[in-house]
């Protein structure tokens, strides 16, 4: 059964720092495209951060760049969001989400999905 579980989130004032993980298992993360999208309350779920196979090419959305960072470790076969002066826009569910086709940012092409984890920048 492949599963991706996050974990990391959290309260954080803003200007502040957290760092997502996701853990896959029952599947190889390094045969897979791997993405962190978010969903605010009330919006749709966006693309945030995407990653390829070996960790050599990242993509960020445009308001996030500069300020996270993607990374994956295939041996612990976990992948990680870095994230540094967040603000109270970076408030949302964080998903993480593999795809085993090339890099995207469209969440239908990513196949399996985490439970979210929670992220919340006070002001």
């Amino acid at each position: 059964q492949v599963q991706l579980v996050e974990s990391g989130g959290g309260l954080v004032q803003a200007g502040g720092s957290l760092r997502l993980s996701c853990a896959a298992s029952g599947l190889r993360l390094r045969t897979y495209i791997v993405g962190w999208f978010r969903q605010a309350p009330g919006k749709e779920r966006e693309f945030v951060a995407g990653i390829n196979w070996w960790g050599t090419y990242t993509y960020y959305e445009d308001s996030v760049k500069g300020r996270f960072t993607i990374s994956r470790d295939n041996a612990e076969n976990t992948v990680y969001l870095q994230m540094n002066s967040l603000n109270p826009e970076d408030t949302a569910v964080y998903y993480c989400a593999g795809s085993p086709r090339g890099v995207s940012r469209e969440s239908t092409i990513f196949t399996s999905w985490g439970q979210g984890t929670q992220v919340t920048v006070s002001s």
